[in-house]
């Protein structure tokens, strides 16, 4: 006998609102729901597995990427989700790479040997900064309305111009983004940074390397349901051809 589970259970089992369950299916991240003869929503364990899938990835993962992986699964798009995954996982990769050769830079109180790069002869525009700092131009302009960095302008054309020393910012903060949440306590960083005080500094980057793994660990996680999830869908689709 099929076992159907009420939105009710699998809510207090994924400790979610029942509206929360109903928005994955409105957003097409599960497989067919059938409905009672009184119209009430039946998740078989199929479902159940697939809001599994959900919650734990969504630890590790970033929303939309989730969704993506999810609504790939739902069509049949199995391969294309997992080089989705694996597409994230490169990228956390590289941005503990990153991390590390910023921390590297800023034990040796130097720039130049930052992924063997020359030291600038003059300001870098906004573009070859973020380039360098792996952000997008907007993340930049939103530091310096932050007053976290601050640009000179091109004389000819206007455009934002960045120096050593706030390349060097640029960096810091596009390292620890994600682990150092308050503008005030970047801000004591970067004044930090100026001073040469590297010590606090050095903490920081080590705690964003720790998240860095835990992310990951996260992710893989994530990726264990993701692959239960997927062997249950190909057995069930198996089944209705």
């Amino acid at each position: 006998m099929v076992r159907f589970y009420t939105p009710a259970e699998l809510a207090l089992e994924f400790n979610v609102s029942t509206t929360t369950l109903r928005r994955y299916e409105e957003q097409g991240l599960l497989p067919h729901v059938a409905r009672s003869t009184g119209g009430h929503r039946q998740y078989a364990s199929l479902h159940r597995l697939a809001f599994a899938a959900i919650r734990s990835m969504l630890v590790g993962f970033e929303i939309p990427v989730v969704y993506e992986v999810m609504r790939s699964v739902k069509n049949g798009n199995v391969t294309e989700a997992l080089w989705q995954i694996n597409q994230q996982l490169h990228r956390i990769q590289e941005e503990k790479i990153r991390v590390g050769h910023v921390l590297g830079m800023i034990q040796q109180a130097q720039l130049g040997s930052y992924q063997k790069m020359k030291t600038p002869d003059g300001p870098l525009p906004i573009g070859k900064a973020a380039e360098l700092a792996g952000v997008n131009t907007s993340a930049i302009r939103h530091w310096e309305k932050e007053g976290l960095i601050v640009s000179i302008r091109d004389k000819e054309n206007g455009y934002r111009l960045y120096d050593l020393t706030e390349l060097r910012k640029i960096l810091v903060i596009s390292s620890l983004r994600r682990t150092v949440y308050y503008v005030d306590h970047l801000r004591e960083l970067l004044s930090e940074l100026e001073a040469h005080q590297f010590e606090r500094i050095d903490r920081s980057f080590q705690l964003a390397l720790a998240k860095l793994s835990e992310r990951l660990q996260a992710q893989l996680e994530g990726i264990r349901h993701l692959m239960g999830y997927i062997e249950a869908y190909r057995q069930h689709i198996h089944k209705e051809h």
